[in-house]
């Protein structure tokens, strides 16, 4: 790994940070992407944590390249016995195609939590891979008996991850997760404001989960 820089996002890099994620998630999950587009209207959002939005870089032939960025929301965890505990979420956080799978990632996400535990977030939940993010100690969501909005019961629910900032923050917890309307965007909206970027091609491929 090059020596890397993790900061906070700067207004005037705003759409330079879109394009890395634009580049981050093309054609990962679905032809194209929409991550990009989620994180522009999520700047706007009241739940949007401004002091934990970060961008990743190095330095290469004598200039800053942004290589990874990482946004936190404000999320709640609706409780069975009333009431909501507030937690957060993470997303989208990426790395450019150069450089992933060579320990950026992990770095930047452990940062990550590391300054929302310091700022007082007890835990974190979202949807990701395990054998990614288990690295950094997070599990299923169901070892702490939360549960994903609108899951049918029985339903595979590998992809619900949770991590405990504090340590017995979610002890006695028991509730359901979900995903901040903030993430939900219009996919017709979301085209026009690719349009704002260079032309990329979409494909289909092996293992997206929209096609």
């Amino acid at each position: 790994m090059k020596n890397y820089n993790i900061r906070l996002e700067q207004p005037h890099e705003q759409r330079d940070v879109e394009n890395l994620v634009r580049e981050s998630f093309w054609n990962v999950y679905r032809p194209g992407c929409l991550e990009h587009y989620v994180m522009h209207c999520l700047r706007n959002d009241k739940d949007f944590v401004a002091d934990l939005n970060f961008v990743m870089t190095v330095a290469e032939d004598g200039t800053e390249r942004l290589i990874g960025q990482a946004m936190c929301m404000k999320a709640q965890l609706t409780l069975d016995n009333g009431g909501v505990l507030p937690i957060m979420t993470l997303g989208p956080i990426g790395i450019h195609p150069d450089y992933k799978r060579q320990g950026y990632g992990k770095a930047l996400l452990d940062f990550t939590l590391q300054k929302a535990a310091e700022k007082g977030f007890g835990a974190v939940c979202f949807e990701g891979n395990i054998d990614f993010y288990g690295k950094s100690g997070f599990t299923f969501a169901s070892a702490y008996g939360i549960r994903y909005h609108g899951l049918p019961e029985g339903e595979d629910a590998s992809f619900f991850l949770c991590k405990e900032l504090k340590k017995g923050f979610l002890d006695g917890v028991t509730g359901e997760y979900a995903t901040p309307k903030g993430y939900f965007v219009d996919e017709a909206e979301a085209e026009e404001f690719d349009k704002q970027f260079p032309e990329k091609q979409k494909l289909v491929l092996p293992g997206q989960l929209w096609q």
